[in-house]
């Protein structure tokens, strides 16, 4: 098994698809143990009942929702509203980064999407005011890991697939680890700004009428956030339901805005079914190899291995999150889940650790994986969408936040409860 999973790592070093290297190990090793035949019709099953489930369609809805708001350039105006109401402040233009991405993620569902918007619209800004690169590029890259956290978010859709978790609280647990984050990036930029006042120096004040305007152009994205997220709260519809209701509040947002012409909106769609395919084929290869590890016993080994250690859970846990830490140096947010989850899930649910409550932790790690050298995703993408600076300044932005990163996940470690009360009250 260990050289099953040493395989599926080489595969994918080796520039193999994510989904096929996972889907080659896991058919060949299933069909090792029991047989080409029942490999085949397991392979076979598990691409029909994925395809087929109507629960799955909540992806390819939230996505086209996210497209369709990224369409419509409302990242323009969720800075704009935040630079109205923080941008006197000092270090005020990249908190406003900080909040435009949360708001941008709220809606989008995607890191790398978050950053490279927020890129190409807040970085112009802080350039013109003096901003030091080192602040503005962290603070871009650190607010667009809020993209697979702050609900809806693919990483946690996945994730609720692959470990049969209900999508509808791990959203809505979703919601405050990522006000915590906002609120902790912002504060370590105002301290920063305060250590170093050149970094961050002050824009104008805006008055309260041209605050109103500003928050004017944005209400109606954030009432569909509402709406949406509001809806799957109370119960009123489920999370397929709520992201059709999403999806169709996108379209006519973005109608409205005269943001779409047939053209673009064919692109939209064929984007959205571009991705959503491609996620499908990496899910149904998670799903394969996990087969193939259930069968052969790997999860039941790690229990005994992790029994014989004579570890508490917790120790357990932050070796697992260690682990997170290091592959994110390695592989992408997506990979890491897919490819961990189905060893790693049995193993914490069979210590006693929540499902929901972990998966938001797992998700705050991969964060972290989004920002660490040498991979690093989100700092890449902002290096495409910023040539000019350099990959020293970029990482050196990130490492800024790296504190709060991690007092965050010694809070919601320590204290469960902040990321399963909201779910509780559901």
């Amino acid at each position: 098994m260990q050289i099953d999973i040493l395989t599926v790592f080489l595969l994918i070093m080796a520039r193999v698809p994510v989904g096929v290297a996972m889907l080659t190990v896991g058919f060949v090793g299933f069909a090792s143990i029991s047989g080409m035949r029942p490999a085949s019709f397991m392979t076979a099953q598990t691409v029909f009942s994925t395809v087929n489930s109507y629960s799955f369609s909540v992806l390819p809805l939230f996505l086209l929702m996210g497209n369709l708001i990224n369409r419509s350039r409302i990242s323009h105006e969720l800075y704009d509203a935040a630079h109205a109401c923080f941008g006197h402040f000092r270090g005020g233009l990249a908190q406003s980064t900080i909040v435009a991405c949360g708001g941008l993620a709220a809606i989008s569902g995607s890191s790398m999407a978050t950053t490279a918007s927020m890129g190409r619209v807040a970085y112009p800004s802080m350039r013109r005011y003096g901003y030091a690169d080192i602040l503005s590029s962290g603070s871009i890259a650190a607010g667009g890991t809020l993209g697979i956290l702050i609900p809806p978010s693919v990483v946690l859709l996945v994730y609720a697939i692959l470990t049969d978790t209900s999508i509808s609280k791990l959203f809505v647990a979703g919601i405050v680890p990522g006000l915590f984050a906002i609120s902790f990036y912002m504060f370590t930029i105002s301290l920063i700004s305060r250590l170093r006042p050149d970094w961050g120096p002050r824009a104008e004040r805006v008055g309260w009428a041209d605050r109103r305007r500003a928050l004017a152009k944005v209400w109606p994205v954030l009432a569909l956030f509402v709406l949406v997220m509001g809806g799957i709260y109370l119960g009123v519809f489920t999370p397929t339901e709520a992201a059709g209701i999403g999806a169709m509040g996108a379209l006519l947002f973005a109608l409205a805005r005269r943001a779409l012409n047939w053209r673009s909106l064919f692109d939209t769609l064929v984007e959205t079914a571009v991705t959503s395919a491609m996620i499908f084929f990496v899910i149904i290869g998670a799903m394969v190899l996990g087969n193939f590890l259930n069968m052969a016993g790997l999860p039941r080994m790690l229990r005994g291995a992790i029994e014989g250690l004579d570890m508490s859970p917790i120790q357990v846990l932050i070796i697992i999150c260690l682990m997170y830490v290091v592959l994110g140096m390695i592989l992408e947010s997506m990979s890491m889940v897919l490819l961990t989850i189905p060893i790693i899930f049995p193993v914490v649910t069979a210590l006693g650790f929540d499902p929901i409550w972990f998966g938001i932790l797992i998700v705050m790690v991969v964060e972290l994986g989004l920002v660490t050298p040498p991979i690093g995703l989100n700092i890449y993408v902002l290096r495409s969408v910023l040539p000019h600076i350099s990959l020293r300044t970029l990482f050196g932005g990130v490492l800024l936040f790296i504190v709060p990163d991690l007092l965050k996940l010694a809070l919601i470690i320590a204290f469960p409860g902040l990321v399963l009360w909201l779910p509780s009250l559901m």
